[in-house]
């Protein structure tokens, strides 16, 4: 059984009278416990509305169509309520962000801490646990430091933090290496490729990136709010030296 899976997912934006966006025009889709999916596309092609309905940020609509279906874990996800969606989101879904999304009033620690917050983990275990995540992605000593004072790279590596300190079933990732240059997307991108192989944790991953693409393994392709195209590929690219991460070998 797939970790998550979704049929006939519509999802229609009105933003006005005579504007309407048809974002995803019934989608079939299904997510390995363990893998690790990139979902590629044009911009518009309604990749990310797909993110957000798989990670219960959005519902898919249901009226105009067949009734959709969407469960994770085994669970109808369909049905649920908000406050539960909530809880689920919390507890077992982390999300990376190409903004980051980082409060810039908080240091990295909080900021990963928030994470805790919102899945009702105790004050002293969110500490601790944050503090761990810190470390996993190689941030053990900017735990303090506040987002300016922080490259972008690290900024990443802190919304990393936030969407692992849970230790999460499915971590949802919207470009995330859509704001970094060539050298630091590679470490991000070898990062979340190695938890996934060490950990065995579930990504899915919304990028323009072919070397994102590239190191996942699978593609799906969509164009026009349908999924176009899924195909396997050649395997986990083969990390460089400079790009393995000490704090992540072993840790978990």
């Amino acid at each position: 059984m797939a970790l998550l899976e979704g049929h006939d997912l519509r999802k229609t934006y009105r933003l006005g009278r005579h504007n309407v966006v048809e974002a995803l025009r019934g989608v079939d889709v299904a997510i390995e416990s363990g893998e690790m999916v990139a979902i590629m596309g044009p911009s518009g092609s309604g990749k990310s509305t797909l993110m957000h309905i798989l990670g219960l940020l959005h519902a898919p609509d249901t009226d105009d169509g067949p009734p959709p279906e969407l469960s994770f874990g085994g669970r109808d996800m369909v049905a649920l309520g908000e406050s539960k969606r909530t809880k689920i989101r919390a507890r077992e879904m982390g999300f990376v962000f190409q903004e980051y999304n980082l409060i810039p009033t908080l240091t990295a620690l909080e900021n990963v801490m928030l994470a805790g917050d919102y899945a009702s983990v105790g004050a002293k275990q969110s500490r601790q646990d944050s503090v761990d995540a810190l470390a996993l992605v190689g941030l053990a000593d900017r735990g303090s430091h506040r987002p300016s004072e922080l490259s972008g790279g690290e900024q990443q590596r802190v919304a990393i933090a936030r969407a692992l300190v849970n230790r999460p079933r499915l971590v949802l990732a919207d470009e995330p290496t859509g704001n970094l240059d060539s050298e630091r997307s590679a470490e991000v991108l070898g990062m979340l490729r190695r938890l996934n192989m060490d950990r065995g944790q579930t990504f899915v991953l919304v990028t323009h990136d072919p070397d994102v693409g590239a190191a996942c393994d699978r593609v799906v392709r969509m164009r026009d709010g349908r999924i176009r195209e899924e195909a396997a590929t050649a395997g986990p690219v083969p990390l460089p030296t400079t790009q393995r991460e000490p704090a992540l070998v072993g840790s978990a």
